[in-house]
């Protein structure tokens, strides 16, 4: 029994001396400096690009109805045809509106002869009134006939000129230069003021709006920058176009307004650039990206790697000096809106010649000595 303890006793002795050991050796790596790699801030100037999805329209995108009903008889044009103002697209059948129209020139025809004999009536009452021959009774008659009779006239000549009107609707004209769109209806189907799909679209393309949008954070800076948003608007640099291939558009546009309502469902704003289309390479309905250079002068700008994100809390590790080591310290920063996908534009929280933890932010625990 004896010899069992003093086996038991031996082995708890070995036990305590290894965990010690361990602890020992865990805690002498915990106060190994490790190795990182770290950078110097300073006060640098960037060329930002940023990019913003868009959408291309027309300058004038103008669906063309008919004004009055009836059987499409011609189409005088093709689908991306362009065209001039006033130029004919589409001519309805012309007949009934025709005769509508002489129907209207022979009853203002009679209108007219029926005044001239009011007329005469009138001017021979008158003067049997003078000779007191006719009563006033008789005159008051055929002056108010005469009346009648003009008043006729009045109402034929307006229905000529709506039946003139409604003959020259049938010649659908081009209501602006442009570019013909999409053709859904064939000679033969019947089309008037209520159909539910345009004859086609007019749209003109010698200079296209591009609508993008920033979010709100982005453009509050810029009307802080500028002091109002029609100052933001004017301020802002000349903008390129990023074409749904890849390839860059070879003009570049001016940004003309910003909509002074928040999406809210995006939290954005609207926003309107013009671009000459003089090669006509632009049409109504494509997609890109507008791309706005962004000048970023004396502000500290530290690597990508460096940053540590959580969630809206970007973190840096300032290399600090304490108790005579070199010690991470985690700071919080307040970054621009924008970056370069590398990099971070700080705002707050870091002084030029900070020293930081350049990469592997992440990794990088608090209070950990640095090498």
């Amino acid at each position: 029994m004896k010899l069992q303890a003093l086996v038991v006793a031996a082995f708890g002795v070995l036990l305590l001396s290894a965990c010690k050991g361990e602890q020992q050796q865990q805690q002498g790596l915990a106060n190994t400096p490790l190795e990182y790699k770290t950078v110097k801030v300073k006060a640098e100037n960037r060329t930002i690009e940023t990019k913003y999805s868009a959408t291309i329209r027309g300058r004038q995108d103008i669906q063309v109805l008919p004004q009055v009903s009836g059987t499409l008889q011609r189409l005088c044009v093709t689908e991306g045809q362009k065209v001039s103002k006033g130029q004919s697209l589409f001519i309805i059948d012309q007949v009934p509106y025709q005769a509508a129209l002489n129907t209207a020139r022979a009853n203002l025809e009679a209108a007219k002869a029926a005044e001239a004999t009011a007329k005469l009536s009138f001017e021979s009452t008158k003067n049997l009134h003078e000779q007191q021959i006719v009563g006033d009774f008789d005159l008051q008659t055929a002056q108010n006939a005469y009346a009648q009779a003009k008043a006729a006239v009045a109402q034929a000549t307006a229905a000529v000129t709506n039946a003139a009107n409604s003959l020259s609707y049938t010649v659908v004209k081009s209501p602006a230069n442009g570019v013909v769109g999409t053709l859904p209806y064939r000679v033969g189907a019947l089309v008037g003021p209520s159909i539910p799909t345009p004859l086609t679209t007019v749209s003109d393309n010698h200079q296209m709006y591009v609508y993008f949008s920033m979010n709100e954070a982005q453009m509050l800076e810029k009307i802080r920058e500028a002091g109002s948003a029609e100052a933001a608007v004017k301020a802002m640099p000349a903008v390129r176009l990023q074409l749904v291939d890849g390839s860059e558009y070879e003009e570049t546009g001016v940004v003309e307004t910003a909509s002074g309502v928040v999406d809210q469902s995006t939290g954005s704003v609207s926003l309107r650039a013009v671009f000459n289309n003089p090669k006509g390479l632009l049409h109504s309905g494509s997609t890109g990206n507008v791309v706005i250079p962004v000048e970023i002068k004396d502000h500290i700008i530290v690597p990508a790697a460096a940053v540590k994100q959580l969630q809206t809390v970007h973190q840096v590790f300032k290399v600090v000096q304490k108790d005579g080591q070199r010690v991470a310290e985690g700071t919080n920063i307040e970054v621009a809106p924008y970056n370069t996908g590398k990099e971070f534009i700080v705002l707050s929280g870091l002084n030029v010649g900070d020293e930081i933890i350049a990469d592997g932010a992440g990794m990088v625990k608090e209070g950990a000595l640095v090498k």
